[in-house]
């Protein structure tokens, strides 16, 4: 019987689970291997983030989409994946061995080598993180009652893309809230956006982008562009401005609660298992294997997709997660019958939504921009499509989003 090793159970990686227990019934044993014993909603951190929802609302155990007569759920960590005598070391458990792995273990939080930026500044890329920056903006609303340092009361974000333009609606919304915790009017409460691009959400049209941004401003968010970060200090954020000449002084911004949303890379254990990578990410073959090597696939954030008229690979969304997946469920299950197997990988993008708090949002689907409130429902109906496709009726029961008039 082959044995299919899936390592992450993010999107890409669960969703494999979860068709090839359907497409190869006692056919295949397959291990998913996971530090949690939970699925996370990854584009849902940063209502969590700004304490919109909690944490319990955007997981759902592993365990309520596994066949346990198919699949064993392994909670550790992956160390290094070895294709040439096709192992997977963990940290805690025995080598495992595999006829086809999956990897997909997802990102982690990029800074590029700026000084400070990892110890000063809070990053976003997971349940725990994410929990993690809404206890510290509630401290330091709290802190404000006895210190009234007004640093307690400014929130910065440091970048401005589809992550930070999300989290900064999220964090306006609960700006009332926080307001009083501190003992201070929502308007005392400040937002900064700081970015190093002239032209923000490249994602979206200009005229879709400019929306996006316009929402931002008359939530009362400040907006910082062509602001080049050099050093996260603590309570402080130093940058150069694009056009500042030579020997200008850095720019300061000052704030109690710094959090980092510049960028992410794919998992450092790309590197260690000495694949060919760019930032964690590897250039996929046309059936979404690694190059050389076609026992292992790569999915999700861990991977690279160049579209057909593109110099870029496609960004790394939940869409193409699930997409890629349900191509390696057919693939693998294509190998192990013996059938012919399926053509090269294509994607379809059916669109882009960013969420600006929760009636209000920005995107394109299926060839048509929605704004405002429609965009907001649009957005929550694509996370619940997600949502159905990874858990089924029970979790979209439980935790879907039908919040849409609030």
């Amino acid at each position: 019987m082959k044995k299919i090793v899936v390592l992450g159970a993010g999107y890409a990686g669960l969703k494999t689970v979860v068709e090839l227990q359907k497409k190869l019934k006692g056919q295949v044993e397959i291990t998913l291997v996971d530090q949690n014993d939970y699925h996370y909603e990854a584009t849902d951190l940063h209502e969590v983030a700004s304490g919109n929802l909690p944490a319990s609302k955007i997981t759902f155990p592993i365990s309520d989409v596994l066949n346990p007569q198919m699949t064993t759920l392994l909670l550790d960590r992956v160390t290094k994946v070895d294709p040439a005598n096709r192992q997977v070391a963990l940290a805690n458990h025995a080598p495992l061995t595999y006829d086809y792995c999956v990897f997909a273990l997802g990102f982690v939080s990029e800074t590029f080598g700026i000084k400070g930026a990892k110890a000063n500044s809070l990053p976003m890329t997971n349940v725990d993180e994410a929990v993690a920056i809404h206890d510290h903006i509630v401290a330091q609303m709290k802190d404000y009652r006895q210190s009234q340092d007004p640093n307690d009361l400014k929130i910065i974000i440091c970048g401005a893309g589809f992550t930070g333009i999300e989290l900064a609606g999220a964090v306006a919304d609960a700006r009332p809230r926080y307001a009083q915790l501190a003992g201070v009017t929502p308007d005392q409460v400040t937002i900064d956006i700081i970015d190093a691009s002239k032209r923000l959400l490249p994602m979206f049209n200009d005229q879709l982008a400019a929306y996006g941004v316009n929402l931002l401003k008359k939530l009362n968010v400040q907006i910082t562009t062509e602001a080049l970060i050099q050093e996260i200090q603590p309570a402080t954020v130093l940058y150069k401005g694009a056009n500042d000449e030579e020997g200008t002084p850095l720019h300061k911004v000052t704030g109690n609660t710094i959090i980092w949303t510049t960028g992410v890379s794919g998992s450092p254990v790309v590197a260690e298992s000495g694949l060919p990578q760019r930032r964690g990410r590897v250039m996929d073959s046309d059936h979404l294997t690694a190059p050389d090597d076609d026992q292992l696939y790569m999915a999700g954030d861990v991977s690279a997709v160049i579209p057909p008229a593109g110099k870029r690979p496609y960004p790394t969304t939940a869409q193409i997660a699930l997409s890629m997946a349900n191509y390696i469920a057919k693939d693998i299950a294509a190998r192990v019958k013996g059938t012919s197997r399926p053509g090269a990988y294509t994607y379809k993008s059916l669109g882009t939504v960013a969420s600006v708090g929760n009636t209000r949002a920005f995107g394109e689907a299926s060839g048509h921009s929605f704004k405002g409130y429609p965009a907001s429902v649009l957005k929550k109906i694509i996370m619940n499509k997600s949502l159905m496709e990874l858990g089924g009726f029970k979790e979209l029961f439980a935790k879907g989003r039908f919040d849409l008039y609030h």
